[in-house]
């Protein structure tokens, strides 16, 4: 995680919210970011940035709708814990929930692949520097 400047203050703030959605084996729903973008072939937990006007939990319902075709209720989001990082010049500030229930089934409409994981093995995926210290937690929670 790149430290935080107390003397030059980040430019921009950045929102994400992201869903460590948990399936009845206690497996964690990961997607891997495709070509083309920033971070590409990184795996991360779906989910996305808040647009303007939007709370984090209808950031992430819509969100978790156009990245994997599944409707969440915001009861079904419980904050979990968050992530503070800098990318460049910008303040990252990424919010997991963790989610048990949704309707449908995950596809990747806009990520490489996805894969369920057990908390544990994260460790061994490369994953965004913001992701990383959210393993632990998770595991403790899982």
């Amino acid at each position: 995680m790149a430290a935080l400047d107390p003397v030059k203050p980040p430019k921009t703030s950045l929102v994400v919210a992201a869903a460590a959605l948990v399936d009845r084996d206690g497996r964690l729903l990961v997607q891997q970011r495709p070509e083309g973008l920033a971070m590409a072939g990184l795996w991360e937990f779906p989910g996305g940035k808040l647009e303007p006007g939007e709370t984090p939990e209808m950031a992430l319902i819509r969100e978790l709708d156009e990245e994997l075709g599944i409707a969440v209720d915001q009861a079904c989001l419980a904050p979990a814990c968050f992530a503070s990082d800098m990318l460049g010049d910008r303040h990252l500030l990424l919010l997991l929930y963790v989610c048990r229930k949704w309707r449908g089934t995950p596809i990747a409409r806009h990520a490489s692949a996805l894969d369920w994981v057990r908390p544990v093995e994260l460790h061994a995926l490369p994953m965004p520097p913001a992701d990383k210290p959210l393993i632990g937690l998770l595991e403790a929670l899982i």
